[in-house]
């Protein structure tokens, strides 16, 4: 079955016209022939979207009840079952009511395009989710319903349905948009110019952002890579040298000039072994990104050739160079470089060669120095030393028996062995002397320096070319082999310190310690500038004595502004200090995670001060104001002169008041135990307690709602160490908490028992329950388990009930009630003598 596609009419705002350029289209197809029905259209009373619905034909919706509530939906099934060629669905980001098939509205049309049908549909571009953000931030109103972008990207149409801001608050004024009674605030709110042309501009970005993505694909299909200027883009190459910063804005001023976007480029070379500086590519990198532009990195054998495919690739239109760094004397050798071979095959993109002060004084002719250490080039010198002379003494002793090819092989076998020992001086200092001893003891005449035969110049030309070239090959091996080992120790330790930092951990002491292992340091300190003009404090060192001032060390490297990494032990090379400046941009992660983790301790506190602020707001102003008012009707009515109340109402009316008056003083009494229990200056005094004396009383408290609970405290029960009075607050607490969620026909339980040297008292109730994932959560003041309907009390009572239980030295704990339901269990030391075993105690079994 051939997929259904999906046409969007989007719209910058409300009223723009989207339903009604969908509903035309409609209409037109329908003309045509097309089998279109309507499924859903959202007509927000505008009459004369409701008349565009014409004669099309309409799929009843479906009825919906939730909460005593019924909604009209669209019927999916239905649509499915009528199989028409194009549907019309209004309202993309639509959330659906719970119970139906799916969340969200385009989920459903994504199945009507997966049963082949094509769906028609509209959007408002604050309910895409990648601006949902910045909608927000414009319009003060985060929007709740939202869109995946991929979802709309993928239809097969966007239609933009564009209107300017002036004529869009005129229908807004004309009452085409909203009831007359709305029509000032939304004026005045959500429809302000300001809102209105940045929800536009919004819109016309996103649409041409897609247009250039589908344009990208066209192209890549079309096998088309000249540049098409439709949209100006300008790409800068990076190497990671110094001039990088002045390039990137260079670049950003003519990017800004024409309105274009910026990217930024590094092409590292395919061999992995010379590269730039990965910490000076990451703070361009940085500023790339703070000066709106975006980063890339590629890897390719020929730089100049990879750059212009990526400009091809991104359809740039211009190219920002650095003028070489190279001296004259190495352009003159090695050719005129990467600037002048894009140029070359730029074609028809602009390329700026830009100069700055690192032009001429980069790299300069090549080190002839070898790639081997000086001792194993000496062991290479004293094989030539000691196998040229054995060898001719051999040969000469064999003269007789071999001919001048034998000699020429044998020394080449010797002038090889020592070039793949010392490498590329002593081999080609051995093949000299080879050729020099070929010359005087093989060569006709013997015994004088002159060779007689034309061949056997040659031959020894040839000799000496070859040994040379051996040498020489051998040396770049021993250089790429060391490079790459190098290379690879480098990596590994970089990617242990990387890894640490990604995960989080505050690894600072780490990261100092293993880049004093690894470069074989006496210390590496961390320091940071103090108040004192040029003075140094240390903030972390690996290894002694740790330098503190930087200007006296062997090495270092800028981590931020305030902290630089010094190192004591030996001067570092180039490659050395390359490392200490890539574990500087690691360290100064790991400063920035330690800021952040800081910042947010510090601010973890307030923000659970103002959290808890905010719910007593919330709470207490019920909870407060519903029993003052009862108290206040109550006593008002009492001393009302006017009305005679007969004894039973009065009496009524004085419990009333009495019973608020009784909530409002365990509100207060409760709040300043909390208060008290937070500032430590909760008074507990301890004494053996027995529980049948002490549970009578809380259930009295309660009032007629403690004849409900069902008690069992056994009376040969011992006696435990608890403040009474403050056990007496605990129990009432739970068993309120019980009371408020046990229902009528199963009424909780307070049982008492002894076990292990603990008295428990275990308050049981048979309702809902709590899963175990939220039994912390029940204890934090103020919290009611996201019921916020402010009327169950203020969600202190468990919280305070922990808090006295701890203060008196004993626990609260959660546990599941067998057949479902909540236990608190209060556990208390027990006061004097052994604790009876639990089989000794006579508890009833639970119901």
């Amino acid at each position: 079955m051939a997929r259904g596609t999906l046409r969007i009419y989007l719209g910058a705002a409300p009223g723009v016209g989207k339903t009604y350029a969908m509903l035309d289209e409609a209409h037109r197809r329908k003309a045509r022939g097309t089998d279109i029905v309507v499924g859903l259209i959202e007509t927000h009373g505008r009459a004369r979207t409701r008349a565009m619905v014409g004669d099309l034909e309409v799929v009843p919706t479906r009825a919906v009840t939730y909460r005593h509530a019924t909604f009209e939906e669209m019927d999916l099934e239905a649509i499915v079952a009528r199989k028409p060629q194009v549907v019309c669905v209004d309202e993309l980001a639509h959330t659906n009511v719970p119970g139906s098939h799916h969340e969200k509205r385009w989920q459903d049309i994504a199945d009507l395009l997966g049963a082949g049908i094509t769906v028609l549909s509209t959007v408002n571009i604050q309910h895409l989710e990648s601006v949902n953000d910045v909608v927000a931030k414009i319009t003060g109103i985060r929007q709740q319903e939202t869109v995946p972008d991929a979802f709309v990207r993928a239809a097969e149409q966007v239609e933009l349905i564009d209107i300017t801001p002036e004529a869009l608050r005129r229908r807004m004024a004309h009452g085409n948009i909203y009831a007359a009674e709305k029509v000032d605030a939304a004026l005045g709110n959500y429809f302000r110019m300001g809102n209105l042309s940045a929800l536009r501009e919004l819109a016309l970005l996103w649409l041409a952002d897609k247009v250039d993505v589908a344009l990208q694909e066209y192209r890549k299909d079309h096998n088309i890579s000249e540049t098409w200027e439709t949209r100006e883009r300008v790409v800068v190459a990076l190497t990671g040298g110094p001039e990088g910063e002045t390039l990137i804005r260079r670049a950003r001023r003519i990017a800004t000039r024409g309105g274009a976007d910026l990217l930024a480029v590094h092409i590292s070379v395919a061999d992995g072994l010379a590269g730039a500086r990965p910490d000076a590519l990451a703070r361009q990198r940085r500023l790339v990104e703070s000066l709106g532009g975006s980063y890339h990195e590629l890897t390719g054998s020929n730089v100049a050739q990879s750059l212009i495919e990526f400009a091809q690739a991104q359809n740039a239109t211009q190219l920002v160079l650095g003028a070489s760094r190279r001296s004259p004397m190495h352009r003159l050798v090695t050719g005129p470089g990467t600037g002048a071979a894009t140029v070359r095959q730029a074609g028809d993109i602009d390329v700026h060669i830009v100069t700055h002060e690192q032009m001429g004084r980069g790299r300069s002719l090549p080190s002839v120095t070898g790639g081997l250490t000086p001792r194993r080039r000496l062991v290479g010198g004293g094989l030539a030393a000691v196998v040229l002379p054995l060898l001719t003494l051999l040969l000469t002793s064999r003269r007789t028996d071999l001919d001048l090819d034998s000699d020429l092989l044998g020394y080449l076998v010797a002038v090889v062995a020592v070039a793949l020992v010392g490498g590329a001086y002593p081999g080609i200092v051995a093949a000299v002397a080879a050729s020099v001893l070929l010359n005087y003891f093989f060569t006709p005449p013997i015994h004088h320096f002159t060779i007689s035969a034309h061949d056997n110049v040659i031959a020894l030309v040839a000799f000496v070319i070859v040994a040379a070239t051996v040498s020489a090959v051998v040396d770049v091996a021993a250089r790429r082999t060391t490079q790459a080992a190098r290379a690879g120790a480098e990596a590994r330790i970089l990617a242990t310190a990387a890894g640490s930092v990604l995960r989080g951990d505050d690894a600072l002491s780490a990261l100092l310690e293993r880049l004093r292992e690894a470069l074989s340091l006496t210390s590496v300190a961390l320091v940071e500038r103090d108040t004192d003009p040029g003075g140094w404090r240390l903030v972390e060192a690996a290894g002694t004595p740790a330098t503190t001032d930087p200007t006296k060390n062997d090495g270092r490297a800028e981590v931020d502004e305030m902290h630089q990494l010094v190192v004591s032990g030996r001067p570092l090379q180039g490659r050395e200090q390359r490392l200490l400046s890539v574990f500087a941009v690691q360290i100064a992660t790991v400063i920035e995670h330690r800021s952040l983790a800081a910042a947010a301790a510090a601010a973890k506190p307030l923000a659970e001060a103002d959290r808890l602020r905010t719910a007593l707001l919330a709470a207490v102003s019920h909870d407060l104001r519903s029993p003052l008012s009862s108290a206040t009707a109550a006593v008002d009515s009492l001393s009302n002169a006017d009305i005679v109340w007969a004894a039973d109402e009065r009496e009524e009316l004085l419990a009333t008041a009495r019973e608020s008056l009784q909530r409002l003083s365990r509100l207060v009494e409760n709040l300043l135990d909390l208060s008290r229990l937070q500032a430590g200056a909760m008074a507990v005094l301890n004494a053996p307690t027995r529980l049948d004396e002490v549970v009578p009383l809380a259930l009295d408290d309660l009032g007629p709602a403690a004849a409900r609970i069902d008690v069992a405290i056994p009376q040969n029960l011992p006696e435990t160490v608890a403040d009474p009075a403050l056990l007496e607050r605990v129990i009432v607490n739970l068993a309120a908490n019980a009371l408020r969620y046990s229902p009528a026909e199963a009424p909780p339980r307070i049982a008492g028992s002894t076990h292990s040297g603990w008295v428990e008292v275990r308050v049981i109730d048979f309702g809902p329950g709590i899963p175990a994932t939220d039994w912390e959560r029940i204890f934090t003041p103020f919290q009611r388990l996201g019921d916020t309907d402010n009327t169950t009390g203020v969600g202190l009572g468990l919280a305070l009930s922990r808090g006295l239980t701890e203060a008196m030295g004993g626990e609260l704990t959660p546990e599941d009630t067998p057949g479902g339901g909540l236990t608190m269990v209060v556990r208390l030391p027990v006061a004097t003598g052994p604790a009876r075993p639990l089989d000794d105690v006579s508890e009833p079994a639970m119901p």
